[in-house]
């Protein structure tokens, strides 16, 4: 692959983001966690659930501080890298992001610190409330961000305006209820929920593998495998809604997740697993599950789901359909006070694929003078690569359900077997920590890379949308994010292993006082 302005550009920005999202998956889930454990604390009045309280808590703290030094570098990049892509759709873009600084990343970031500094000045309803609403400020900024990348991904609720030569929203209700949007939340969420679960069920089974706080490792699986379960379930429920959404949305991210090159006829089938060929557009040892592309993909047996060389047909007839809006925008562009009403009615019949035309500006500064093969260029070049999404998403459904099982079991043995963990089982709590990131990390690929190659979905392609900066610029940012948040990767692990290895430190004698008392009370009868 040629690292051209465009590539390296993609490169940094796929680098930082998916870096900033190691942070927030642990965010998300620990804050509900953490907001669990001292509700039980408020209602018990058991100093063990308080313990439990600071101690994940001070984990999320940890997370939480590196997770805002990451988010913030990386928001720099739409004016640094992509200028043009904020210039052209800013206005609905930055909407959504605004709201999340102004109504959840100040809420959360506030009460953060009462969380943290608050446990002798605030009564225990007044301290709870606020752990909660860390848990829900962290949760509405991610909503108010994946109401954004929704939007990229199905851009409603806007047009374009051949005035000002840019995207304007038409309808703020609808690109919050952007269907691809909230599909997406509730999947994100549920991830981070996840995550969040197996790192306390690792954690703790670690210490019950060493022989340390021991009660507060059992409460805490006991916590992390009944919400992990819950969470796992709902992951795998809200990825199919995701799925049903990207049936109407992305088509052809959906055939390409699929390998899909032929229109799949009703009922459709899922491929459970081959080996996709994207010289022969083919997939070889294809193994299918009857019907279950169709109930997944269009909640019906008698809808066919169209392969991608029937997309890229549909593609290359946008495009023509492209040309006579570009055609017609640049005759209105010439006279604006005295718009010719032939022009403007021909550029808003076929306003809605102005964005295929762009396509052909990877080829020809003038779309109009692209020849017949840049055109057919132009419509495969909107296939992504299907290899790496094939595998990217099978995996991330591979792990889905690797949960659910691990979740089962230990809620098994939490709740039926008092607590009776055998060692193989605890080390492969800890082993499976890294886990639910790998799986995030693999569904934001198919997310990202199958949207290529739009930044925004039919609207604006990625080869507009970066700034115009040389080579050389990019690369020295990117060799400059790459040092930055490896330093910053090394003091989070630092950081999260030396007060995991230092344990709960906090309000240990007056819990260790409270068990005590409890087993003199329970050998009392049998005296």
């Amino acid at each position: 692959m040629e690292l051209d302005i465009v590539e390296l550009s993609r490169l940094q920005f796929a680098m930082t983001a998916m870096y900033h999202f190691l942070f927030v998956p642990l965010t998300l889930g620990l804050s509900v966690l953490v907001a669990i454990m001292e509700t039980v604390y408020v209602m018990t009045n058991r100093p063990i659930w308080r313990q439990m309280t600071k101690f994940w808590g001070t984990l999320f703290g940890i997370n939480f501080v590196l997770g805002v030094a990451t988010g913030i570098t990386m928001e720099f990049q739409f004016g640094m890298n992509w200028s043009y892509y904020s210039h052209y759709v800013g206005d609905i873009f930055g909407a959504p992001l605004a709201f999340e600084g102004l109504m959840a990343f100040f809420l959360e970031a506030t009460f953060v610190g009462l969380f943290f500094f608050g446990w002798d000045k605030l009564s225990k309803v007044a301290h709870l409330v606020v752990a909660w609403l860390v848990a829900i400020g962290s949760n509405i900024s991610a909503l108010w961000i994946l109401i954004a990348n929704g939007w990229m991904q199905n851009p409603v609720g806007a047009e374009f305006n051949p005035m000002s030569m840019r995207m304007e929203m038409t309808s703020f209700f609808d690109v919050m209820f952007n269907e691809v949007a909230q599909a997406k939340f509730v999947h994100t969420v549920s991830a981070g929920y996840v995550t969040a679960a197996f790192f306390v069920l690792g954690v703790s089974a670690w210490y019950l593998l060493k022989g340390r706080h021991i009660e507060l490792a059992r409460r805490s699986i006991a916590v992390a495998a009944s919400f992990g379960l819950a969470s796992a379930l709902s992951v795998v429920v809200l990825g199919d809604e995701s799925g049903y959404s990207v049936t109407h949305s992305q088509k052809m991210k959906l055939a390409a997740i699929e390998a899909m090159w032929e229109t799949e006829p009703a009922p459709a089938s899922f491929t459970a697993i081959g080996i996709p060929d994207s010289e022969a557009r083919e997939t070889k040892y294809a193994i299918h599950i009857p019907y279950a592309m169709g109930l997944i993909g269009t909640r019906s047996l008698n809808h066919e789901i169209p392969g991608i060389k029937e997309l890229v047909e549909q593609a290359e007839q946008r495009i023509r359909s492209g040309l006579v809006a570009y055609d017609a925008l640049v005759e209105i562009r010439k006279d604006l006070k005295n718009i010719d009403p032939v022009e403007k009615a021909r550029f808003e019949e076929h306003s809605g694929d102005l964005g295929f035309a762009f396509l052909l500006k990877r080829y020809v500064e003038d779309p109009r003078q692209a020849t017949e093969a840049q055109i057919l260029q132009a419509a495969n070049d909107t296939v992504p690569q299907v290899g790496p999404l094939f595998w990217a998403f099978r995996i991330m459904v591979g792990l889905g359900f690797l949960f659910i099982l691990t979740m089962a079991y230990f809620f098994y043995k939490a709740s039926i077997k008092r607590m009776q963990f055998p060692r193989w089982a605890l080390w492969g709590a800890v082993f499976l920590i890294p886990t639910p990131w790998i799986a995030a990390e693999m569904g934001w690929f198919v997310a990202e890379y199958g949207r290529q190659p739009w930044t925004v979905d039919g609207v604006l392609p990625t080869a507009m949308s970066v700034s115009h900066l040389s080579v050389g610029e990019v690369a020295f940012t990117l060799a400059g994010f790459v040092l930055f948040y490896s330093v910053l990767f090394v003091i989070e692990m630092g950081l999260m292993i030396k007060y995991i290895k230092k344990g709960p430190y906090m309000d240990t004698a007056e819990s260790e006082q409270w068990f005590e008392q409890r087993g003199r009370i329970a050998a009392q009868p049998a005296e």
